[in-house]
């Protein structure tokens, strides 16, 4: 059965699905990138990191990585 909704005002949505009436199919979609250097995730207590010289190529000569299209 269709619903009707009214004035709805959604100022931010981190990591969540909002549907409003009869939802079939649900695709929610998103992508991402980050570039660290070495060493640069680490995690813990008492890190000790040698590396070095360390340089992150954070230049990405490709125009698209993970085209997100529509909802299918």
């Amino acid at each position: 059965m269709p619903a009707l909704v009214g004035p709805v005002q959604i100022v931010s949505v981190g990591g969540g699905v909002v549907t409003f009436g009869d939802t079939f199919y649900v695709s929610p979609k998103s992508a991402s990138k980050t570039a660290a250097g070495s060493g640069g995730f680490n995690t813990g207590n008492f890190i000790n990191t040698n590396t070095g010289f360390s340089a992150t190529n954070a230049i990405d000569p490709d125009l698209a990585d993970q085209n997100i299209v529509a909802n299918a």
